[in-house]
């Protein structure tokens, strides 16, 4: 059987196209943060705002582990980055998770384990 003709390689396509697309979108939520945070921008605004506590959930766990650093009322916050770094991490081990379970044929494991 073709590996690329396998029943589970449209779900793994889509299941791998929906966690980089959900990475991407908290990447940038958490992008827009840092940027925000770092030109000092005003908190009550309302895009500023809503950035903010839409991104605070995934940047709390992370808020112990450095300090932030402060120069005129900017931030540049370490903590977001290390949290989008994590979330990089995770997203793309998830994604090799579903590739392992890909659908392979005799001859492309044998020539994958040749490779090792």
């Amino acid at each position: 059987m073709d590996s690329y003709n396998s029943p589970t390689t449209k779900p793994l396509l889509k299941g791998t196209q929906i966690v980089w697309y959900f990475l991407a979108l908290l990447e940038a939520l958490m992008a827009f943060r840092f940027v925000l945070k770092l030109m000092a921008a005003n908190s009550t605004a309302g895009f500023t705002n809503f950035i903010y506590v839409a991104t605070w959930p995934f940047v709390v766990p992370f808020n112990a582990v450095f300090s932030k650093t402060t120069v005129n009322g900017s931030i540049f916050e370490w903590t977001t980055l290390l949290a989008m770094l994590v979330y990089w991490l995770i997203a793309f081990a998830i994604v090799q998770l579903f590739l392992m379970s890909k659908t392979v044929s005799t001859s492309e494991a044998a020539s994958e384990l040749e490779k090792k």
